[in-house]
């Protein structure tokens, strides 16, 4: 091809050569080298027209064709990256979603236990307070008899004692017991 191109460099400075010969006037006017000239102007376009038709224009179109597909091949990229992203987008929701679920549901879970742990605490302390409500007062029951059948032998052993002193006699504890007894009974009901 560099040579073809160099012979046609060579043929047209030949023929250059030729048509400055002319000696009167402008050559392009003078019919005696119209045919040349026709020649010529057929040889140099058609070179021109073959040289871009096999080499320029299937490089333009090679790189036409090479940007419409690299960029139709982006655009399908984009697409598959961007339907990717809205199905990580969606995936990322739900697990988010269901998280939420499932911590609300732990929650409540633990709440319900809870609530169940305290009322069983509650109901089984409820219960030992009741216990020892009924023991207390069960003690403090005994105590009162005791401590009235304790306060009677003290009251009837003073009483006879004191009445001994007095009367300088020895008194029958049975008959002291009684009347302490007695007194001690109008005194209670009084009180209650």
């Amino acid at each position: 091809m560099k040579s073809f191109c160099f012979a046609l460099c060579i043929a047209l400075i030949v023929c250059m050569n030729h048509a400055f010969g002319s000696e009167a006037g402008m050559p392009q006017l003078n019919p005696e080298f119209w045919t040349a000239q026709i020649f010529w102007l057929i040889l140099i376009f058609s070179s021109l027209y073959l040289i871009i038709w096999k080499i320029f224009l299937p490089r333009i179109t090679y790189s036409i064709e090479n940007r419409k597909s690299r960029v139709v091949n982006d655009l399908d990229e984009a697409q598959k990256l961007k339907e990717n992203a809205e199905k990580k987008l969606k995936e990322y929701n739900e697990i988010i979603e269901n998280s939420k679920k499932e911590a609300k549901k732990i929650i409540e879970d633990n709440k319900n236990k809870l609530n169940r742990d305290i009322e069983e605490k509650k109901q089984k302390f409820d219960s030992e307070i009741e216990k020892e409500l009924t023991a207390v007062e069960k003690e403090i029951k005994d105590l009162k008899k005791s401590s009235l059948s304790s306060v009677n032998k003290i009251a009837v052993e003073t009483s006879a004692n004191i009445i001994t002193q007095i009367i300088d006699t020895d008194v029958n504890k049975s008959n002291v017991s009684a009347i302490v007894n007695d007194l001690i009974k109008r005194k209670i009901e009084k009180h209650i």
